[in-house]
């Protein structure tokens, strides 16, 4: 029986090629706007935002010292981890030495998402790129917001579609609550409260991160 993406199950996932990101990703040059007509319950101006992702890689690299034995990828969940990653790949290099840095990459849910019957895979999605064999690694894997916790189940399945990490950590820059699944972030850059009904909305800017946002908000016409 054949997988979906060609290969037999049960034989050893292709080489990936490598990438470190040296240029930022084409995902990283757009970013999300918050609708006009929406009322804003809560704004998170540029400088909280920088130090969030500042405390991220701090923690990470806390946690994870260059030298430590496990290899050690970064992954962004597209679409909105890879904003988060491109720019924590950065302010990684302050934590690390040249030859010890994390690699990174993107990892894509499309094909593991529970609502795929009512949100059809678009004809251009972001596809999974790992930088190296995830068997062995520890992989951290960085989305936008973390919510219900779907997002990072459907990235451990297509996670361990490619390998077996000897550990997977999770990193948020915004934690909004309503969590549906037990899931919970093992570096949180904010807590960010809302409501059911309330979208957070992340603005990673790809050129001037002087105009980087976190907003929550809900549709014009609800109160």
């Amino acid at each position: 029986m054949r997988s979906r993406k060609g290969t037999q199950r049960g034989a050893p996932p292709p080489a990936r090629a490598a990438s470190r990101f040296t240029r930022p990703h084409p995902l990283a040059k757009t970013h999300a706007t918050v609708p006009a007509q929406a009322l804003i319950s809560t704004h998170i101006a540029a400088p909280e935002v920088g130090r969030a992702l500042d405390k991220l890689a701090a923690e990470i690299a806390a946690r994870h010292p260059a030298g430590a034995k496990n290899r050690l990828i970064v992954l962004g969940i597209a679409n909105g981890g890879v904003h988060v990653v491109t720019r924590l790949q950065l302010l990684l290099q302050k934590h690390y030495p040249a030859d010890a840095r994390p690699r990174t990459g993107i990892i894509d849910i499309s094909f593991h998402r529970d609502d795929i019957g009512r949100h059809p895979i678009p004809k251009e999605f972001t596809p999974t790129l790992i930088p190296m064999d995830v068997t062995g690694a520890t992989v951290i894997l960085v989305d936008d917001v973390l919510q219900s916790g779907r997002t990072v189940k459907a990235a451990l399945d297509e996670l361990f579609d490619h390998g077996r990490p000897a550990k997977v950590e999770l990193a948020v820059l915004a934690d909004r609550g309503g969590r549906t699944m037990p899931v919970a972030a093992d570096y949180t850059g904010l807590v960010v409260p809302a409501a059911p009904d309330e979208k957070v909305t992340v603005v990673l800017h790809s050129t001037n991160p002087k105009h980087d946002s976190i907003t929550v908000a809900r549709p014009s016409g609800k109160s």
